[in-house]
């Protein structure tokens, strides 16, 4: 039986190579000024044919660059977001336009570490377009922020912050280095993953995971090693665009909620910590699934991704992570002595919500030191 759900997604979605050479036109319509937020790599954009304010994002966004975005955003006249680049970046001008309207400062509105108000006024109209696959931030209602003093990554969450156009062209992936094409795409997986075990799941977002883990099964391992395969990438950009489909809707789970202390703490890549994470996240969960609840619906769906891979998806995604030379966390400073009180801010995660099983703290010590890789077991 089919229960209640809702779905909520960008207004509009464009898809194809070739689709950015609409920006320009769509962002005119929407606004006389823009602010165009890019990554390092902006020459990949030029395509946009935008005339306005730039902000180039370096790194992960944090809120104390989020303040001086949102008042030169505010200073410059700025009436309209477009970010062309990675999950953070899109992050960054999804906060900017949302911020920019909104007159209380940026803590006022964030979870975890703030006062987690709703937004007042409705956010400046905004365009994603990411040149990477592998967050899906492009019809998601929510930007990561890290918080450096606080040593975690939070989010800024509103339904008002979906954009307003979301156009992904699988042509900007294709100058992707390999590195960054495999921890974005082991991010898309777990996206896909995390929300397919979800007790939010609904049915579209199961239609959205198990087309887009069939996809990433066959095209990850050919984009990494046949960057110019533009099929391979195509694959890849829709199946990243599923996993922000589905994470809006079903949740997330402890491969994320693990992702924010950690991003927070260590200079170490969302998707790598994701993807280095990923296998013993699901061998735990499966553990304690059968121990503690073992007819649950979640348990049961971890089997349908065994009949889908071919083999168990635990296996499966250290397997692929051993072939995209994915780094254990331990190469990013993390040792066993910060295994504890990474695993006490994990547990107040809001991705951990959605996990299907609640975890311990033991499980959670458990999953984290093995993620550090073999070797860093405390003695």
């Amino acid at each position: 039986m089919v229960t209640s759900f809702e779905f909520a997604t960008a207004t509009r979605i464009v898809f194809g190579p070739g689709t950015v050479r609409q920006v320009g036109a769509a962002a005119s319509a929407l606004g006389r000024r823009p602010l165009l937020v890019t990554g390092g790599s902006a020459g990949r954009v030029s395509a946009l044919g935008l005339d306005g304010e730039r902000l180039s994002i370096t790194g992960e966004p944090t809120i104390p660059a989020i303040r001086d975005a949102v008042a030169a955003a505010r200073e410059a006249g700025c009436d309209v977001v477009v970010a062309a680049g990675g999950g953070s970046v899109i992050d960054a001008g999804k906060a900017i336009a949302a911020l920019v309207p909104n007159p209380e400062d940026v803590l006022a509105y964030l979870e975890v570490i703030g006062e987690g108000q709703p937004l007042t006024h409705p956010p400046l109209p905004f365009i994603a377009v990411p040149t990477t696959a592998g967050t899906g931030a492009e019809v998601t209602r929510n930007a990561v922020l890290g918080a450096p003093e606080q040593g975690v990554k939070v989010s800024l969450r509103s339904p008002l912050m979906l954009p307003r156009l979301a156009v992904i062209d699988p042509e900007l992936t294709l100058t992707v280095p390999p590195a960054v094409t495999a921890a974005t795409g082991l991010d898309a997986l777990t996206q896909l993953i995390e929300p397919w075990v979800s007790p939010r799941a609904n049915p579209l977002t199961d239609a959205f995971c198990l087309d887009g883990i069939r996809r990433v099964a066959v095209a990850l391992p050919r984009a990494f090693h046949h960057p110019g395969d533009l099929s391979a990438r195509t694959d890849m950009a829709l199946a990243a665009l599923y996993g922000g489909l589905a994470l809006a809707n079903a949740g997330l789970g402890a491969v994320h909620g693990f992702a924010s202390p950690v991003g927070g703490q260590f200079d170490a890549p969302h998707g790598a910590v994701c993807a280095a994470l990923l296998p013993h996240v699901i061998r735990a969960n499966v553990a304690a699934l059968r121990s503690r609840d073992s007819g649950c619906e979640s348990l049961r769906r971890y089997g349908v991704l065994t009949d889908i891979l071919g083999e168990d998806p635990a296996a499966f995604s250290l397997r692929l992570s051993v072939d995209l030379g994915i780094s254990p966390l331990s190469e990013y400073g993390i040792t066993p002595a910060h295994v504890p009180g990474l695993c006490r801010k994990a547990m107040d995660a809001s991705s951990m919500k959605a996990n299907p099983i609640r975890l311990t703290q033991e499980e959670l010590e458990a999953i984290l030191t093995a993620a550090l890789g073999p070797g860093r077991q405390p003695s």
